[in-house]
């Protein structure tokens, strides 16, 4: 097995192996047909959606090959040809099974470099379904108030009529041919954590549409609002970065090199509206929850584990720890995390029905703590400038709407304030650097003002948060007073003066 190591991941490959050993299952050949259009091949896509696609096809097949589109970068593309269109996912913290192959993509392109070949899948006759995981910065909207943000060059140019290189611009260029071409209906659905998704992304396409200078623009809009299914989705499962040591562990589980491996938990939920005017594939016999209900699950998720991630990855950062289980085996991080769930979090909730709050959560404290899966917090803390919005304003303003001000929420806000804004607040040559698109614009806020009250203040001018977040001036009040025990004093003291 061993000397198989060196060998690539191919279906060929696989079939030398052999699969009696039952360790990694060889998948049937790649579907037929592709009807479904990925934007974001990233790991995440590759360890959830397409996942649960390769799991029902093999229950139950159809024309549901996944056309994958990387946004920028071409290393998974390429290593995914070579590899005959497969890869793996090897789950940690589990039962130590050996990594399960995945072969359900047909087609594989880059969005900066092929985009009119994107527009031209989004618009085939055969693509019934597009599914997106381009991260909360990915559609290119202003995180204060959710619309499109047009102030950018790229949302600009592609308004204009260039190649398209936004999310949207993609999207509503598909859309525009498809209609001008033969008019079928199709779903669009948001995967990334962003509140009642599916609407956002269809009132951004609408934005960019009714924007468009073509005289047949409102036409198109039309048929938009008529034709056309946004499900709204709740999508739960930690993906961490994939490292060598998982590499090698892959390596040597499969007798095959992956180089397209990506590693997950164990951990895994799907809900979404069932909202799909063209079909779509049986993804309830591969465990996916249809519900009307989505919305709950969100807040659910969003809140829980979203808002609490980030909390435990600025704290975790500024104590010293690489990973969230790391962060998260610190008492004192535990206590605040624990305080923000049960205090501040659980009681904004409209929990789903059928879900034991109090069980999530300790299974949500359980996976935070997996350390098999060494999710570096510096993953978790970037892009907070999209992120954290949408994780916390609404809890934040079910409480000062009580009158109360959830410190638990000021500190996680103080916390990426004091990481982002203050090179050296944290060892990043050691840690990991965090990538944010406001990051220089931070840094310089940071070096001009005076204390905290300033440097917090001028954040919350940014527009990062909603006005009505900004306007909390007790909240505010808060994060600046936490700012400075942080500054002045660490981690610990700042903890305590949130939470006891």
């Amino acid at each position: 097995m061993k000397g198989l190591a060196t060998a690539a991941l191919t279906r060929r490959g696989l079939g030398a192996r052999g699969g009696g050993d039952g360790r990694a299952p060889i998948p049937a050949d790649a579907p037929a047909q592709a009807g479904i259009v990925h934007l974001g091949l990233g790991s995440f896509h590759r360890a959830h959606q397409a996942l649960y696609t390769a799991r029902a096809l093999q229950r139950e097949d159809g024309p549901w090959g996944i056309v994958g589109v990387a946004s920028r970068s071409r290393r998974i593309t390429d290593a995914m040809r070579a590899q005959d269109g497969l890869y793996s996912v090897l789950e940690l913290g589990g039962d130590g099974s050996a990594p399960l192959v995945v072969g359900v993509h047909t087609e594989l392109l880059v969005a900066t470099g092929e985009p009119l070949a994107v527009v031209n899948r989004l618009a085939d006759r055969a693509t019934r379904i597009a599914t997106l995981t381009v991260t909360e910065n990915g559609y290119t909207a202003r995180s204060s108030t959710g619309a499109l943000d047009t102030g950018l060059a790229q949302v600009r140019a592609d308004l204009a009529g260039a190649p398209p290189s936004t999310t949207i611009g993609l999207l509503a260029r598909g859309l525009q041919q498809r209609w001008r071409g033969h008019g079928e209906p199709m779903a669009i659905v948001s995967c990334d954590n962003v509140g009642r998704n599916g609407e956002h992304t269809r009132a951004l396409v609408l934005e960019f549409v009714g924007l468009l200078p073509e005289p047949d623009a409102a036409e198109l809009r039309g048929w938009i609002e008529r034709s056309l299914g946004f499900p709204s989705t709740m999508v739960d499962r930690i993906v961490p970065a994939t490292c060598d040591e998982h590499r090698a562990r892959a390596d040597e589980l499969l007798g095959l090199h992956d180089a397209a491996l990506v590693v997950a938990e164990p951990f895994s939920m799907w809900v979404l509206e069932d909202r799909f005017p063209a079909g779509r594939p049986r993804w309830e016999v591969a465990g996916a929850i249809f519900s009307d209900e989505v919305e709950r699950y969100e807040q659910l998720k969003l809140r829980l584990l979203n808002a609490t991630h980030s909390l435990i990855a600025y704290l975790g950062l500024l104590a010293g720890a690489r990973s969230i289980a790391q962060a998260i085996a610190r008492p004192e991080i535990r206590a605040a995390a624990e305080h923000v769930v049960h205090a501040e979090l659980r009681p904004t909730l409209d929990a789903p029905a059928q879900v034991d709050v109090a069980g999530y959560a300790d299974e949500l404290f359980a996976r935070f703590a997996n350390r098999a899966i060494d999710h570096r917090a510096c993953q978790v803390a970037s892009d907070g400038s999209a992120k954290l919005a949408v994780r916390i304003s609404a809890a934040v303003l079910r409480h000062t709407a009580r009158g109360s001000v959830p410190r638990g929420l000021a500190l996680t806000v103080a916390a990426y304030i004091r990481c982002l804004a203050t090179p050296g607040a944290y060892d990043a040559a050691g840690l990991g650097a965090i990538a944010d698109p406001q990051r220089e614009r931070l840094e310089d806020l940071g070096a001009q003002a005076r204390d905290s009250r300033e440097l917090v203040e001028a954040v919350f001018e940014l527009g990062i948060f909603a006005p009505a977040v900004a306007e909390a001036s007790a909240f505010v009040a808060a994060v600046a007073e936490l700012h400075a025990v942080l500054v002045a004093h660490g981690h610990r003291a700042a903890i305590d003066a949130a939470i006891r």
